[in-house]
């Protein structure tokens, strides 16, 4: 099993569109899958997200509109090229992703493909429990949020570290 590296934590508050999760931090980690010498990235990745129990994934970018998920948290994990995402939504901060890098957004949180290389390439994954659903910032959206954001369960394991990574560590405490 590969050593947890220090991740970054960043926060945002509810900017009235996005409502963002005000409880759990965005978790990102750096080069946290290792693709070196590897065939296929995405193949690596769905398969260190898989052994730690993340699945319903999916391989592709990042759409290029703000948009989150208010009932299951999302894994992303970047397989190929560079991109700039904006998390938090229009106030939020922008981040440069790179191969091997894979953030954890909590329930609520706003992501954006700002700009990508042509060859950028994600793995998404969600923990076992939640429900996918997809929100734009919608003034009707944003009261259904609040309801069912502090509702949807921890995941069990950290999708690249498994029960004792730092995102059990740092969401469970």
């Amino acid at each position: 099993m590969a050593t947890a590296i220090a991740p970054m934590t960043l926060r945002f508050a509810d900017d009235g569109a996005i409502p963002n999760n005000t409880t759990l931090p965005l978790v990102l980690m750096r080069a946290a899958v290792n693709l070196v010498d590897v065939t296929s990235p995405e193949d690596e990745i769905e398969r260190v997200f898989g052994r730690h129990g993340w699945g319903r994934m999916w391989r592709n970018g990042i759409f290029p509109y703000v948009h989150y998920h208010s009932m299951i948290h999302e894994a992303l994990g970047v397989a190929r090229g560079g991109a700039r995402v904006r998390f938090g939504g229009d106030k939020g901060e922008i981040v440069e992703l790179a191969p091997g890098d894979v953030a954890i957004l909590p329930a609520g949180t706003g992501h954006q493909c700002l700009v990508c290389s042509d060859d950028f390439s994600v793995v998404g994954a969600y923990p076992k429990d939640g429900e996918y659903n997809l929100f734009r910032g919608e003034k009707d959206e944003h009261a259904a949020a609040l309801k069912t954001i502090p509702h949807v369960p921890l995941p069990d394991t950290d999708p690249v570290y498994g029960k004792d990574g730092p995102l059990v560590i740092l969401w469970q405490g």
